[in-house]
């Protein structure tokens, strides 16, 4: 190929390159002009659409108005625009921090609730009960805390938290005015001062400890086959001519009461079977440890009874070994029971726990003036209290005298009752049936209409 050849074919195609490009950059500049161009015209409908319909958005928010339509307008012609192209929400203004005189304010970091501890420190008689509780409500476990008691004469002991469960109990501890603290808690902020004063008491007064919720356990938090070991005590005094159906007594209320130990109950086929109340056993206190547990049960079937329009009672199983602990339990049932309208007493069931129960050795002294430091409780709260208990246990293992003020709900499996006291109560057999239980169930009169 000659030269001049040559200079034709590269003139040629350097002439067809830059008419490429030049038809590149065309059609991308005419694409921007139609994209802008519709844009326009959009805001302007829009604009327009918004000023003829709403003069209250013209006066008091005309740019947020104009904002939106020029957003849309984006959106309709293509989404080139700010918010596609970061993702942002066209709802929003993306310079609205700079009408906003805080934004670039430092932010205030609050404590981590966790961390944030409370002591609450109460005195039934003689004692000191420490909670350490952290900003979430919670009882503060596996810390290696110690709490220092300061009397009023600047003496001080300390107490270590050897079950790291977050609470200490102190007894005894001679009445008067002490300042509690905590230690080991370097990594904690304390909520509250770090001394809290409280007075001992010298006598118990018979009020609900505030804080006991503190202190109630659930049935997965325990070993409930040592716990849970109470003795039918009027199983074993049963002479065996009891009725397990419904007694024909017109004057009386035909009821019965439960446990976890009758598993599901189905309260309207109970309603209709013509069971007129219910006392739940609400809990009991281990017979082994002595931790305070909530029946598992109790919630559903109280609430399950009531919505059937059947009378409700509440029952607690206690081992208390002296009347402070009674107090607990009292405290524990009216915890639980607060929200529910009660029609019948709350009764503390006193019976034995299979021998090597920790309260099964009390004497008749002690084992009544628990019994009266539950009922006094209860009452002091401004609700009914009874005591359950076997024919025998009342006759032989209480003073009787001593708790007259209190509504007696009495054990006895037999064709008649013989007891010689006063009752209110009847649970004449455990082996009633009942539709809606499948399990036997304790059958009782009731004599009184609460």
């Amino acid at each position: 190929m000659d030269s001049k050849l040559k200079g034709k074919v590269v003139a040629v195609a350097i002439v067809m390159v830059l008419l490429v490009v030049a038809t590149v950059f065309g059609a991308d500049y005419y694409k921007k002009q139609q994209s802008r161009t519709a844009r326009e015209q959009t805001v302007a409908e829009l604009t327009d659409s918004t000023n003829a319909g709403a003069a209250d958005v013209a006066a008091n928010g005309t740019a947020t108005a104009k904002t939106s339509a020029i957003t849309a307008a984006d959106n309709a012609a293509g989404g080139n625009d700010l918010y596609s192209r970061y993702k942002l929400d066209p709802t929003k203004d993306p310079y609205a921090y700079l009408k906003d005189d805080d934004f670039f304010d430092p932010v205030n970091e609050e404590n981590d609730p966790a961390t944030e501890l409370t002591l609450l420190v109460s005195s039934v008689e003689k004692d000191l009960r420490v909670n350490v509780i952290d900003g979430l409500g919670r009882l503060v476990s596996g810390q290696d805390f110690s709490i220092s008691v300061k009397d009023s004469n600047g003496r001080t002991h300390n107490y270590k938290d050897g079950d790291k469960d977050g609470s200490v109990y102190i007894a005894p501890v001679e009445p008067g005015d002490y300042q509690v603290s905590l230690k080991g808690a370097d990594q904690y902020v304390l909520a509250d001062a770090s001394d809290v004063a409280i007075s001992v008491k010298e006598q118990l007064d018979y009020t609900v400890i505030d804080d006991i919720s503190f202190m109630i356990k659930s049935e997965a938090q325990v070993d409930a086959s040592k716990e849970d070991t109470a003795i039918n005590e009027a199983e074993l005094d049963s002479d065996g001519t009891e009725s397990n159906e419904r007694l024909d007594d017109e004057d009386a209320l035909f009821g019965i009461d439960v446990s976890k130990w009758n598993k599901e109950i189905d309260w309207e086929k109970v309603a209709a079977s013509g069971v007129e109340f219910a006392v739940i056993r609400c809990g009991y206190r281990g017979a082994s440890t002595g931790a305070l547990v909530e029946d598992p049960y109790f919630k559903k079937n109280i609430e399950g009874a009531q919505a059937a329009g059947i009378k409700v009672g509440i029952y607690f199983f206690t081992q208390a070994v002296n009347p402070v602990e009674a107090v607990e339990e009292a405290s524990m049932v009216l915890a639980l029971s607060g929200e529910y309208k009660l029609a019948l007493p709350i009764f503390i069931d006193t019976e034995g726990a299979g021998g090597n129960g920790r309260a099964d050795g009390l004497d008749v002294e002690t084992r009544t003036a628990v019994c009266e430091a539950f009922c006094r409780t209860i009452d002091n709260a401004g609700f009914n209290s009874g005591i359950y208990a076997s024919k025998n246990w009342l006759e032989h293992n209480l003073s009787m005298s001593s708790l007259s003020d209190y509504t007696v709900w009495l054990a006895q499996y037999s064709k008649s009752a013989t007891y010689k006291g006063d009752y209110a109560l009847w649970q004449y057999t455990s082996a009633g049936t009942v539709d809606g239980i499948g399990t036997r169930v304790d059958l009782n009169m009731c004599y009184m209409d609460y």
